[in-house]
């Protein structure tokens, strides 16, 4: 199955160098064991836009959007067999983040993809 991992924070700065060491060897582990598919992190709100619709009209919104007050700053996608895998992944990976980076505080949320459980692997 293919899972998606979101990182969400109301904290605004980038890692420390620290954890981002960190977050690479377990990146590679994870990449050389076939695990990870894809990841990345996402440049400040205020690169972005938001399209909306409300009413059937459609708007656009530069950022930074003074609404926010948590960002998604990265995700990654996961091959795993199953919730409990993918679920035990997020938790080492937010580890990293409490040992880290001290006083972070945010969210991985973990989402099976749709249509993953019925490809091979």
């Amino acid at each position: 199955m293919r899972f998606m991992f979101m990182v969400r924070s109301a904290h605004g700065g980038p890692p420390t160098p620290a954890l981002m060491e960190a977050m690479h060897k377990l990146a590679q582990r994870e990449i050389k064991a076939g695990r990870m598919l894809d990841d990345g992190g996402l440049m400040p709100l205020a690169m972005g836009a938001q399209v909306n619709v409300a009413r059937n009209q459609v708007t656009v919104i530069d950022g930074p959007f003074a609404e926010a007050k948590e960002v998604v700053g990265g995700y990654a996608i996961f091959e795993l067999p199953n919730k409990e895998a993918a679920v035990a992944s997020a938790v080492e990976f937010m580890q990293l983040h409490a040992e880290f980076m001290p006083g972070w505080e945010g969210t991985c949320e973990v989402r099976a993809m749709a249509g993953s459980e019925t490809k091979p692997g």
